[in-house]
């Protein structure tokens, strides 16, 4: 049965994690003595990376405000949400007075309230408000998590972006880009909601090293810079004949 997702990790992985519910649920009820995929090892998922400024760039490029793709876009990014999340957004989440939007995360639980991007708001404006939720199918149905991550990889497809551009990875982006604008790891971890230090200093480990790499590269080309002006070219020290001519004239070097 797994041996059909060989090349889908991911899809391996939840596949085997809902047989062992159900292995489990055969234990219990003593309909077998022992669980046969006690052997089978978890399938490793290749890592999510994060969206880069150009690909995101030409998301927004082909995918204008108003458009039910770009909204999706921009509510991921700018939430930091996961797509389990995002799709359950509703205009009731988001406080006009204290401009933030409410998020209660289906995976972990976490209660979070998300101050709204200054761009994510014209994109809110110019958005459909033809239901309770924000995002709709084409039926003017909420979106159900498998819908919706078929919506947005046919979107990012139709941007020409590469097949590693996943929905997912606007989230991985948003944290890079939290990192990389000197927040701390408390600070993201309340935006994006992680429950463990660890996951969210991910992100800012690799903004540090980057900005320390940046930095130390900058203080050695100054260095070669200094170095090079303080150099004494061959020519200095070195007097013209016509004036040890003169000196030889004048002792005292005066003209």
């Amino acid at each position: 049965m797994l041996a059909a997702y060989d090349k889908r990790p991911a899809s391996k992985l939840d596949t085997l994690k809902k047989l062992r519910i159900l292995i489990k649920h055969a234990m219990k009820k003593k309909w077998i003595g022992a669980d046969p995929s006690s052997g089978i090892r978890r399938a490793k998922g290749g890592e999510v990376r994060a969206w880069t400024d150009d690909e995101i760039r030409q998301y927004e490029n082909r995918w204008q405000i108003g458009t039910k793709q770009r909204t999706a876009f921009a509510l991921m990014l700018f939430t930091g949400q996961r797509r389990s999340d995002v799709h359950r957004m509703t205009w009731r989440d988001i406080g006009p007075k204290t401009g933030r939007i409410k998020v209660i995360q289906q995976k972990t639980g976490v209660k979070i309230q998300v101050p709204l991007h200054r761009d994510l708001l014209p994109v809110l404006e110019k958005a459909r408000h033809n239901h309770v939720s924000i995002l709709v199918t084409e039926w003017g149905k909420p979106f159900t998590v498998d819908g919706f991550s078929g919506f947005m990889r046919d979107a990012i497809r139709a941007a020409g972006l590469p097949l590693d551009c996943q929905p997912h990875g606007l989230r991985k982006a948003a944290g890079r880009r939290l990192a990389e604008a000197g927040c701390t790891t408390k600070q993201i971890m309340a935006v994006l909601g992680h429950k463990s230090l660890a996951e969210a200093e991910r992100y800012t480990k690799e903004a540090d090293q980057i900005r320390l790499a940046t930095d130390a590269m900058s203080r050695l080309e100054e260095q070669t810079a200094n170095g090079a002006a303080q150099t004494v070219p061959s020519s200095l020290g070195k007097r013209r004949k016509d004036q040890e001519i003169q000196c030889d004239r004048d002792p005292a070097g005066a003209p």
